[in-house]
C-alpha cells in the first residue's frame, strides 16, 4: 500500500510538471485562429486539465498513504510537506476556473512541484505516532493548517506575479532587490534538492555524539558536511571538524543544511546573473506583459481572505484544543505556537490595512509575499532548526 501511494506521487509529480510546460507553452507558443477568425491557444485548457489530474493522483497517494498509516499522513515533515503542496494544487485548481489566468499557473504548478520535491528530502518511511500525536485532533487541526497555507500560498504566487509585472528592472532599487531576494530564495530551495540528492547519492553521512537540550547525550547524524557542529560535539565518523559549535536548543545538523543551502543559492542565482547580465526578475518580466496588474490583485487578496480564517481555526483554534489535550494547556510559548501566532497577526494586518487604508496594488502584493515568507519560515527554520515541542516533525 505504501509503494503504491508513493507510485501515485510520482505519477502527480510529473503531471505537475506537464502543467507547467502547457501554461508556458500558453503563453510563449503560437496560437491559432478558429471559424470566426478568433486567436485560440488550447494549450492553457490543458494545462488545467493535467492540473486537475495532478491533484487527484496526489489525493490517491493521500488515501492510500493514510490507509498504509492507520492515521493521517501529516505526522512528520515529509507527510506534512507533501500535503501543503497538495492543498496549494487543491487551491489553484478551485481558484483557476475564476480567473483563467495561466500565468498563475505557470507560477503555482512550479512551487508545487518545488514543495513536493523538498519534501521528499525527508525521510519518507512509515513511522509510529509518538503519544502526543494519537490523537483525531492532529488530523484535525493539522490538515486544516494544511489547507490554509495552501490558500495563502497561491495569494504568494499572485503577489509575487504582480511584483515581477510592475517593477521597474532597469533601475538599481530597494523594490528590485526585494523581488531578487526572493527569486534567490527560490534558488536556496533549489540548491537543498540538488545537495541533498547528490549527497545523498553518495551515502554521505557525519555522525557527533553530543549533549541535547535536556543535558543528555545522545548521537546526531548530518547529511551533508559539517560547517557547524552539535552542543558539546565530538566527531565519531572521519572527516574534518566543524568551525563553530551550537547551543543545544539549535539543531546543528539542521541548520548545517540550511547554511549549506544558502551557499548554493548564491552559486546558482550569481551564476545565472553573471550569465543573463540584469537581474533574474527582469528576464522574467518580458514574458508578462499580457499580465492584468489589477485582476491579479484581487486574485491575490481573495486568496488571502479565503485562507486567513482557515488558517485562523486550524493554527491556533483546533492548536490549542489538541495542546489542552496532548500537554494540558492551551499555549506554552513554544517557538513554533509564537510564530502561528504572528503569522495570524501578520495577515490579520493585511486584511486590516487592505480593508480599512485602501493597500491595494504593489503595497498589497509585498505583503503577500512576506506572508509567505513568514509560513516558510516557520516551517523551514523554525520547525526544524529551534529544538521544541513540535520537534518531533523531524
Amino acid at each position: 500500500m505504501q509503494q503504491l501511494s508513493s507510485n501515485f506521487l510520482l505519477v502527480a509529480f510529473f503531471l505537475y510538471l506537464a502543467s507547467t510546460i502547457l501554461f508556458a507553452v500558453s503563453i510563449t507558443g503560437r496560437r491559432f485562429k478558429n471559424k470566426e477568425g478568433e486567436e485560440k491557444n488550447k494549450s492553457g485548457l490543458l494545462g488545467y486539465i493535467a492540473s486537475i489530474l495532478a491533484v487527484i493522483a496526489s489525493l490517491l497517494y493521500f488515501i492510500f498513504r493514510w490507509i498504509a498509516a492507520g492515521h493521517a499522513p501529516v505526522s512528520n515533515m515529509f507527510e506534512y510537506t507533501t500535503f501543503l503542496g497538495i492543498c496549494m494544487a487543491v487551491a489553484f485548481v478551485i481558484i483557476y476556473p475564476i480567473y483563467k489566468n495561466n500565468y498563475l499557473g505557470i507560477f503555482t504548478m512550479p512551487i508545487v512541484m518545488l514543495i513536493i520535491a523538498y519534501a521528499s528530502m525527508f525521510p519518507g518511511e512509515l513511522q509510529p505516532l509518538i503519544p502526543a500525536l494519537q490523537s483525531n485532533w492532529l488530523t484535525i487541526h493539522v490538515i486544516t493548517v494544511a489547507l490554509g497555507q495552501g490558500i495563502l500560498a497561491i495569494g504568494f504566487a499572485g503577489g509575487l506575479l504582480y511584483l515581477i509585472r510592475v517593477v521597474d528592472f532597469t533601475k538599481t532599487s530597494k523594490k528590485v532587490k526585494g523581488v531578487e531576494f526572493i527569486l534567490f530564495c527560490i534558488f536556496c530551495t533549489v540548491a537543498y534538492i540538488m545537495l541533498g540528492m547528490g549527497f545523498g547519492a553518495a551515502d554521505y553521512e557525519a555522525q557527533f555524539n553530543y549533549v541535547n537540550e535536556n543535558g543528555v547525550e545522545a548521537v546526531m547524524g548530518y547529511p551533508m558536511p559539517p560547517l557547524i557542529g552539535p552542543n558539546e560535539g565530538e566527531r565519531i565518523s572521519e572527516g574534518f571538524e566543524p568551525f563553530l559549535s551550537t547551543p543545544a536548543i539549535i539543531r546543528s545538523n539542521d541548520l548545517n543544511t540550511v547554511i549549506w543551502s544558502i551557499l548554493g543559492g548564491l552559486v546558482l542565482y550569481w551564476g545565472l546573473r553573471l550569465i543573463i547580465r540584469k537581474p533574474i526578475g527582469g528576464l522574467i518580466q518580458p514574458l508578462l506583459k499580457s499580465v492584468n496588474p489589477q485582476s491579479v490583485d484581487e486574485l491575490s487578496y481573495r486568496a488571502i481572505a479565503i485562507g486567513f480564517p482557515v488558517f485562523t481555526l486550524g493554527g491556533l483554534i483546533f492548536a490549542m484544543i489538541w495542546a489542552q489535550i496532548a500537554w494540558t494547556r492551551f499555549w506554552g510559548w513554544d517557538p513554533k505556537e509564537v510564530w502561528a501566532l504572528i503569522t495570524f497577526l501578520f495577515y490579520a494586518a493585511y486584511l486590516h490595512l487592505r480593508l480599512s487604508r485602501g493597500w491595494h496594488g504593489e503595497k498589497s502584493a509585498w505583503l503577500c509575499v512576506i506572508g509567505f515568507a513568514l509560513i516558510m519560515f516557520n516551517l523551514i527554520f523554525v520547525n526544524l532548526v529551534i529544538a521544541g515541542l513540535h520537534s518531533y516533525a523531524f
